[in-house]
């Protein structure tokens, strides 16, 4: 894995000039972890590492955290500061002292990430110094996952459907959302899922599973209702993250013809995406399906988003956006219907581009099952 992580981080330093970058300022989420191997927890002691062509690697961080260093495949300077609040403003300076004397002008920051804690600190350190979004350069490594990364997410996905298989039996008249999430979440745990799940599950039955991020409540299945899971595991650090919908006994012509319209869709996404083509004509793809039907109003999101060290990363599959899809990117395709106050339907699969088209990494069953009451 260092030798992946160390290729990493030389790509990126040697992309810092095309951006426009003098350095890259980090501090802990996803990005982090892939570009140096360290992790750290977002919490009250900042933390930011350095990246730079010109001065070397740095990291800003807690004494207490130091010994994380000692796992670092490169070479990288500790600054380190006490629980004295006073004396974080000068691990700063120091930490940022070479690059500050180099004559940076422009240091990438991942606006998403950067909290104001931190953004104050390093504002007094660089003084004169214009912070800018490095997210573009660093989506631009992240997109295309190598086979390290891929093996993770296959393993996430192969959990997340075993967890799920586990669950189903137990989906009946009378049990509620909450009961069958605390089940799943404990099925994702026993196949093996690390314990920060990607999101927390989303289960919804009825009419609730017409909000398509419902939070599961105490309402209890009734004959006829959709029956929604939306649910990921994680694989060190790489996710899943899948959707599917059931139905406990018949849900009548209605919610059974919306079923069809999503089914096609994810059908026409699936079948589209390839490499070479814009993220958003596989959005349109899914769309169409669906408004051929008479039920575009009901589609309220894009199409999917990309999936890896987050749940939702670059490449967005969405209206309009023209990036074009590359070998190893990894993404949703989950199209949806949503019909208040009868039920939502949302089929959800994680796709890979391979040099021929694009891989289902999901295998579960997209026809609507109808589960016994």
């Amino acid at each position: 894995m260092s030798q992946a992580i160390n290729a990493r981080l030389a790509k990126l330093k040697s992309s810092l000039n095309d951006f426009g970058l003098d350095a890259v300022l980090l501090n802990p989420g996803s990005s982090l972890p892939y570009l140096s191997g360290l992790h750290f927890h977002i919490s009250e002691r900042p933390v930011v590492m350095c990246i730079s062509e010109t001065v070397g690697e740095s990291i800003i961080i807690p004494e207490l955290e130091s010994q994380k260093l000692t796992h670092c495949s490169f070479p990288i300077e500790p600054f380190t500061y006490s629980e004295d609040v006073n004396s974080w403003q000068e691990a700063f300076s120091a930490g940022l002292y070479k690059l500050k004397q180099s004559g940076a002008k422009k240091v990438g920051i991942e606006p998403r990430n950067l909290r104001v804690l931190e953004l104050r600190f390093i504002e007094a350190a660089l003084p004169g110094v214009e912070l800018v979004s490095c997210e573009a350069l660093v989506s631009s490594l992240r997109m295309q996952k190598d086979g390290e990364e891929l093996a993770q997410m296959r393993t996430a996905v192969d959990i997340a459907q075993k967890a799920l298989l586990k669950t189903l039996p137990f989906v009946k008249v009378g049990v509620s959302e909450n009961e069958m999430a605390a089940l799943l979440i404990q099925n994702l745990l026993m196949f093996g899922s690390g314990g920060e799940l990607p999101f927390q599950p989303i289960v919804a039955f009825g009419a609730n599973s017409a909000n398509p991020h419902a939070v599961p409540t105490d309402y209890r299945a009734r004959a006829g209702d959709l029956i929604l899971f939306d649910w990921g595991a994680n694989t060190n650090g790489y996710f899943s993250d899948l959707t599917r919908t059931f139905a406990i006994g018949d849900p009548g012509t209605t919610l059974r013809e919306a079923y069809s319209a999503v089914q096609a869709a994810n059908a026409a996404g699936r079948a589209a995406a390839r490499p070479g083509i814009s993220a958003g004509s596989v959005d349109n793809a899914t769309r169409n399906e669906i408004s051929s039907v008479g039920l575009g109003a009901y589609f309220t999101h894009r199409t999917g988003h990309g999936l890896g060290l987050e749940v939702h990363e670059e490449p967005y599959i969405r209206a309009g956006n023209d990036a074009i899809l590359e070998i190893g990117m990894t993404f949703t395709i989950e199209p949806g219907v949503y019909l208040n106050g009868q039920g939502g339907i949302r089929i959800e699969d994680d796709m890979l581009i391979t040099p021929s088209g694009a891989e289902s990494l999901s295998t579960l069953s997209r026809d609507l099952q109808i589960l016994p009451i």
